[in-house]
């Protein structure tokens, strides 16, 4: 999939912008603050119906404004266009629409448009809890499966509704109530942990070679899948302690608390990495996430979103980085960066085509 235009209207620090795309790459230079970010970000809003720096949609209005305007023009690999907007108003649900047809629910567009971002905020995937690592599994996941996005939300929909059962205490929760739900969550909470695990084992020896491939050859990384389901059966794991999640007021055992260990040659990356290993760490997931989205979902080639990847990378890494991305297999890479030179370095290895952007104060001018 090529995104050729993009039109963004009221989106975080930027008041209008008309932007036509090269098919392969795309680079906006400015300093930290200017709006670069928001710029990939309205890209990954039209892909994932959400932004990649906050959950509420309110914060990516533009102060002083009521409504936000996304829009863009793709193109398929059989050379269909794809015409998708969004719009945005304070107060009102966000409409998202295909061809000028509007979507009844956010979840039959996801997949459409794969897309993987590297940005700082990955740190989160180490440094932060097991939410950040599942949200990973699940990004990738909800893209490519169908039925596991369905599994997910039905999952989530009856953990809410048993926790808000065990917060309950006057009359007491019902016990078959309480039951229905559990079932409900064991159900669909096996078919995310059997997904997960299969996609794990099938994303290891990816990510193993992209680390490897970056950091050439002179560290070894695992990824271990941890779940509650690996216990016995769900809803047993489940119901076990339910006397506990009574007296808590909410669910401690179920898929919703899975893991993703790392590790940096048998240790945990957290304690052990350096900051150049965590990066390169975080760059062969997301450089792994990509490649499984491209072999699987849609059999479209994702866009890649790139954003300040190169700070705090000793200058082997970033040639390795550089080499990787102006391979064929990756389609069309937008890119931020503070320095000029490591965008030239990337289009120097690449030629082909390009397009450059200024970013400062909100305005995006090539």
């Amino acid at each position: 999939m090529i995104l050729r235009q993009i039109s963004i209207l009221n989106y975080k620090n930027i008041t209008q912008a008309e932007l036509q795309l090269s098919p392969k790459m795309n680079c906006f230079i400015g300093q930290n603050g200017e709006g670069k970010t928001n710029v990939l970000d309205a890209v990954h809003f039209l892909s994932l119906c959400k932004s990649m720096t906050t959950s509420q949609d309110s914060l990516c209005i533009r102060h002083g404004e009521d409504l936000a305007v996304l829009q863009g023009q793709y193109e398929r690999e059989d050379g269909v266009t794809e015409d998708i907007s969004l719009g945005m108003k304070r107060g009102q649900k966000k409409v998202l629409k295909r061809n000028q047809k509007a979507y009844q629910r956010m979840a039959e567009h996801i997949g459409l448009i794969p897309l993987v971002v590297v940005s700082p905020l990955d740190q989160m995937l180490i440094a932060g809890g097991s939410e950040e690592r599942r949200r990973f599994m699940d990004v990738v996941l909800s893209q490519t499966n169908r039925p596991y996005l369905e599994a997910l939300m039905n999952y989530n929909k009856a953990l809410a509704q048993r926790n808000a059962l065990l917060k309950q205490e006057d009359p007491a929760p019902d016990a078959e109530l309480l039951s229905l739900w559990e079932e409900e969550m064991a159900s669909h909470g096996q078919l995310i942990y059997e997904t997960r695990a299969q996609y794990v084992s099938e994303f290891m020896p990816l990510f193993q070679q992209f680390y490897s491939r970056i950091s050439q050859g002179r560290e070894q990384v695992e990824l271990t899948y941890v779940s509650h389901a690996q216990r016995g059966p769900l809803l047993e794991v489940i119901q076990r302690d339910r006397h506990k999640d009574l007296a808590v007021g909410y669910s401690l055992h179920g898929t919703h608390k899975d893991d993703l260990e790392m590790t940096l040659g048998g240790f945990p990356i957290k304690r052990e990495g350096s900051q150049g290993q965590n990066k390169t760490f975080l760059i062969a997931l997301k450089l792994a996430q990509f490649d499984f989205l491209r072999r699987t979902g849609s059999r479209t080639t994702p866009l890649l979103l790139l954003d300040d990847i190169f700070d705090k990378l000793d200058a082997e890494r970033v040639e390795q980085i550089v080499r990787l991305v102006s391979e064929a297999d990756f389609g069309q890479i937008f890119i931020t960066d503070t320095n000029r030179d490591h965008l030239d370095q990337i289009l120097k290895r690449m030629g082909g085509d390009y397009r450059l952007f200024h970013v400062k104060g909100g305005e995006v001018q090539s």
